[in-house]
């Protein structure tokens, strides 16, 4: 499995990719919630990271340009979540610092 989760072009760009699957997203900030990570880019959200009905999955998706109930979505590892997190954390992206030790609890 491959990461990248570094600043590029004024967004923070996060990028897991395995033989099963690809998912990547640019975002300026994220708004960590109970259970889900919004993230949003030029005011708008483009995706999103959420606990699928407390399993022990964790869903990514993101939200195409055709139209804003369409969305592709892929399982993510919690690891890559957790990386993502404390990344989005040190570089000052993560809107409610409190709300995201509480997705950490919940969550991760």
């Amino acid at each position: 499995m491959q990461t990248t989760i570094d600043e590029h072009d004024g967004c923070m760009l996060a990028r897991i990719e395995d033989d099963e699957r690809v998912f990547e997203v640019t975002f300026e900030d994220v708004e960590p919630t109970d259970v889900t990570l919004r993230f949003f880019r030029d005011g708008e959200e483009v995706g999103s990271i959420y606990n699928d009905d407390g399993t022990e999955r964790t869903m990514a998706q993101l939200t195409t340009a055709r139209d804003d109930s369409d969305f592709i979505g892929v399982q993510v590892p919690k690891e890559f979540v957790s990386e993502l997190l404390s990344a989005a954390t040190e570089a000052g992206r993560v809107t409610d610092e409190s709300a995201a030790e509480g997705y950490r609890l919940r969550v991760l």
